[in-house]
């Protein structure tokens, strides 16, 4: 990060002052600067590295991560660093940071320069005549951007039913939505990358059909493209409720851009909102609409939010901090019918409202999978490294469903950064790298100024011990099965979420227990 205001610069000058190398523990980190940026210096044994100290995703201070002997891992979002050459190793970051030269002198390191980015020069295994990529969300565009990354030189084509090119979706309910996030950020890349890396953007079509025995997909009106390997990255899409005047036009359901500034643009115009369902999208929603100073209620079925996923404890303290911010819950209920001006309710009362938002979950779009023959069951069946059932296709994201080494189970997750893995897994495989997906699942969640991470995957547990409190805001929270730690959810103990997603990463349960422990 570099400096432009009178703000003092973190921790010694690195090119005049140094730093004592027996300052620098084994694994540890320290923050200095040169020539008006943030440096982080990183030790591995005998070897020490420079780095940028800014996490390339939202900018989180890399000095407060951690260094797991062979990726600095990022605080805020668990992104990952590899220090020797700055490239991003785990998404949500895909941008590399800079790296720096090195010189020792009389038992001090200092910094003498700027390093060249590397010349990756890996040879494919594998190369198709051409990749294909269908679906423009976070899956689509990882495996589009490591296709290049590895150096694939063939045609690159991605297709997707959306207008716009692939953006953050994580801010479309989240600081966009509140208005605290410009536009112009929510673009992953913009125009000119693609005609760079000559990747042919195909969207607002439509994939109508899959013809795996002619590697061919038909677009809607006809056109027919060829493929030597085939990605589906088709995502899901938002439930719509049955229900009388659920189609009125100021019912809205969050997915796309699209549908983002069109919430943006009703709320500018209502005073009161109906968010129903209590899901993590819901909240998000209920959350900026409360900072653009509407009245906003919630409707869910649930006795207490979320409780599915984060367990009662931890779901009654969200519940609590919106109801701090003025969102007024009505749980036990469903809408029954919806009017220009109000929402009734199962209990029988109204709830008046210019503005309806539905976050009642999403559904996997199978439909091409099933159309194609592949096998499907609660998702499209992958195999580790997410091929289908067909030969030259694979699966990645919201439609997957994987062997999970961690768990044991074969599991499908709707998380944002899930997606992106799996897309640069899946386009590592396709150019024949036959790379396992071994990640652990992980994904945030942010409610005002309170982050919750969540990591592992409890599907169902029989236990959930809480470490620390969750009222002051500082806490693990451990989903348990048969004793196992399957998952542990966070709120301000960032350092050590990191580290128990390296062990969980690992296999090592000991070393689970060991952080959970303290």
């Amino acid at each position: 990060m570099s400096h432009t205001n009178d703000e003092p610069l973190p921790g010694p000058d690195l090119a005049t002052e140094g730093v004592e190398l027996s300052a620098l523990a084994d694994g540890g980190l320290l923050l200095g600067h040169f020539d008006g940026n943030e440096v982080l210096l990183v030790r591995r044994g005998e070897q020490v590295f420079a780095m940028g100290a800014r996490c390339t995703h939202y900018g989180a201070p890399l000095a407060e991560g951690f260094f797991d002997g062979e990726r600095l891992r990022c605080p805020y979002h668990h992104a990952c660093f590899r220090p020797e050459t700055g490239e991003a190793a785990c998404p949500p970051a895909l941008d590399p940071v800079a790296t720096y030269r090195l010189e020792e002198r009389r038992a001090k390191v200092f910094v003498v320069g700027r390093s060249q980015p590397p010349q990756r020069s890996r040879s494919i295994p594998s190369a198709p005549s051409s990749a294909v990529i269908v679906g423009g969300g976070a899956a689509g565009f990882a495996a589009v951007e490591m296709l290049r990354r590895e150096g694939f030189d063939g045609p690159v084509t991605l297709v997707s039913a959306d207008p716009a090119a692939p953006c953050d979706r994580p801010n479309l309910s989240k600081d966009y939505l509140a208005g605290n996030a410009p536009e112009d950020w929510l673009p992953l890349r913009p125009a000119d990358w693609y005609r760079a890396a000559r990747i042919e953007l195909l969207l607002g079509r439509r994939v109508t059909a899959v013809d795996p025995s002619g590697r061919e997909i038909v677009l809607e009106g006809g056109q027919r493209l060829g493929y030597g390997a085939l990605l589906l990255a088709t995502g899901a899409s938002p439930v719509r409720l049955d229900l009388p005047g659920a189609d009125l036009p100021h019912v809205h359901t969050l997915r796309s851009m699209a549908d983002s500034r069109a919430i943006v643009a009703a709320a500018e115009k209502a005073r009161r909102a109906v968010v129903v369902g209590a899901s993590f999208i819901g909240l998000e929603v209920a959350a900026s609409l409360v900072t653009r100073g509407l009245e906003v209620h919630v409707v869910a079925p649930d006795e207490v939010p979320m409780a599915r996923v984060l367990g009662t404890d931890l779901g009654a303290f969200v519940r609590g901090l919106h109801e701090e911010h003025g969102v007024r819950f009505h749980l036990g209920r469903k809408p029954t019918a919806i009017e220009p001006t109000a929402v009734t309710l199962s209990d029988g009362s109204r709830q008046e409202a210019e503005l309806v938002v539905l976050g009642v979950g999403v559904r996997p779009e199978l439909g091409l999978a099933e159309q194609a023959g592949l096998a499907v069951d609660r998702g499209v069946v992958v195999d580790a490294e997410l091929r289908t059932s067909a030969d030259g296709i694979w699966a990645a994201g919201d439609i997957a469903r994987w062997p999970d080494p961690h768990s044991g189970e074969s599991i499908r997750v709707e998380h944002w950064v899930v997606a992106e893995q799996q897309g640069q897994t899946a386009a590592r495989n396709i150019l024949g790298r036959g790379e396992p997906y071994t990640a652990v699942p992980f994904f945030w969640s942010q409610h005002y100024d309170v982050p919750i991470n969540y990591v592992g995957h409890a599907s169902s547990w029989d236990r959930v011990d809480i470490v620390g409190s969750i009222e002051d805001r500082d806490c693990l929270v451990v989903y348990r099965k048969a004793g196992t730690a399957r998952a542990v959810a966070s709120v301000y103990r960032d350092v050590q979420s990191l580290q128990i997603h390296a062990a969980m990463e690992s296999g090592d349960r000991d070393a689970v227990e060991a952080v959970i422990r303290g």
